[in-house]
């Protein structure tokens, strides 16, 4: 077969009618892909939305495809019919035919301008021109780039609005239920930051959802390039901002509803514990005067005061809790409870530290008076160099003022003395059984 212009060389019949078999399903397949892009939930949405910045500027370039997708699908529907219409005439078609069918099936045609959506790479709002030429399956491949491109923008809306609008609409029923709490416990805006925070966080959600709605190409992170699915996932940062704020706010509410319900078991710990501290500085303040008065040449540290401070912030929170106060009384229980323990420690340590030289002459006596037990055991309780030693000792720590250090100084002479004592006994001890056993031998 001789060439067939532009298309080339003429088609046989079988291929013809495989071409045109192949046509038939690719017709198929397209429509079926149009149709559903038509009935898309997302298209449909985006109809009907009042829309503003990225979106509106993208789906109007989508809708100007899709017109120009079902145009070009028109002009390609025709075509493919005038080549049905032209094989089914004869069972052996003629050459005229079959060059005919390779024109209409793989020639280059001549397509109106109005039924394209524009030049592969060109901007819809490029005016089109009067008419390109090009093959069927040039054709195709012009329209498969723009369907993809106008579902990419129908599918991404879709996402963001089947995500985000629900999801704010469920926190901000939440945020509403932790409105109510907080009210219930006197958390109001101006008078705690947490009632601050959750007004800021109503307005957030609330210019958060009107955007998404006007907007849902602006909430779109695609992936790869693509909007499609699969290919992206909306942008949940600021809805993710508001949850934790909200959160933070909960628990900050939780916590004073808490408060509420152990407010007096928590005073009257605070009352238990600042008494105990009270006490404890009276101890240490009389157990000062008492070693100054018994011990001498000591360096006792003074004793502070109450903490008035703290028993004036614990009337305080009385009233707090009398007036229902909650949000205030709060982070002033968990202060005081903090502060509370810290001064019964500190009451604590002073006492601990003025009676020091108390429980110096206390250790003191106990060991003269175990080293005097053990002198008697072993029998030198007359003996007058422990006597002497042991009669001074107890003098000067049963003497007040007592002189520490010199009362040491003669415990130490006496335990010196006593050990020697015990040793010698120990020793005589020995030379007497060894001086048995030798008249024994004899």
């Amino acid at each position: 077969m001789g060439p067939a212009g532009a298309a080339g060389e003429v088609m046989s019949r079988e291929e013809t009618d495989r071409v045109l078999e192949r046509l038939d399903a690719e017709h198929e397949a397209v429509e079926s892909s149009l149709l559903a892009l038509q009935d898309h939930a997302g298209r449909r949405l985006l109809e009907g939305a009042q829309l503003a910045g990225t979106t509106a500027h993208r789906w109007a370039r989508a809708e100007a495809a899709i017109t120009a997708l079902w145009n070009g699908f028109e002009f390609y529907s025709r075509t493919l019919h005038q080549a049905r219409e032209l094989r089914a005439r004869r069972r052996w078609p003629s050459r005229d035919d079959l060059v005919e069918l390779t024109r209409l099936l793989r020639g280059t045609l001549t397509v109106p301008g109005g039924a394209l959506p524009g030049t592969p790479g060109a901007s819809l709002d490029e005016t089109p021109k009067l008419a390109e030429e090009m093959t069927l399956s040039g054709l195709v491949e012009r329209m498969n780039e723009w369907y993809a491109q106008a579902l990419d923008v129908v599918a991404a809306a879709d996402s963001v609005w089947s995500a985000l609008p629900a999801r704010i609409d469920l926190l901000a029923a939440e945020l509403g239920r932790v409105r109510s709490l907080a009210h219930s416990v006197g958390v109001r805006p101006g008078e705690h930051p947490a009632a601050d925070d959750l007004e800021r966080t109503t307005a957030e959600l609330k210019a958060l959802r009107e955007e998404v709605l006007r907007d849902p190409l602006a909430f779109w992170t695609p992936t790869g390039g693509s909007g499609a699915p699969g290919g992206g996932r909306p942008d949940t940062t600021r809805y993710d901002s508001a949850a934790r704020a909200l959160e933070e706010v909960r628990r900050e509410i939780d916590a004073v509803l808490a408060v509420r319900q152990d407010a007096e078991t928590r005073l009257m710990r605070l009352r238990d514990l600042l008494t105990r501290a009270d006490r404890t500085l009276a101890e240490a303040r009389a157990a000062r005067g008492e070693v100054l008065a018994k011990i001498a040449a000591s360096e006792v540290p003074a004793v502070s005061g109450p903490p008035t401070v703290l028993q004036e912030q614990l009337a305080t929170a009385a009233e707090y809790r009398r007036h229902a106060q909650w949000h205030r009384l709060s982070p002033l229980l968990e202060s005081l409870e903090e502060r509370a323990e810290d001064e019964l420690e500190r009451a604590r340590a002073q006492l601990t530290a003025v009676t020091a030289p108390l429980a110096v002459r206390a250790e003191l006596r106990g060991r003269l008076d175990v080293y005097k037990a053990k002198v008697a055991q072993n029998g030198l309780a007359e003996d007058r160099l422990l006597i002497e030693r042991y009669d001074a000792a107890r003098r000067m720590l049963w003497s007040a003022p007592c002189d520490l250090r010199a009362a040491e100084d003669a415990v130490l002479r006496y335990q010196a003395a006593a050990q020697e004592a015990l040793r010698q006994r120990q020793r005589d001890a020995q030379d007497a059984a060894g001086g048995a056993m030798n008249m024994g031998a004899e």
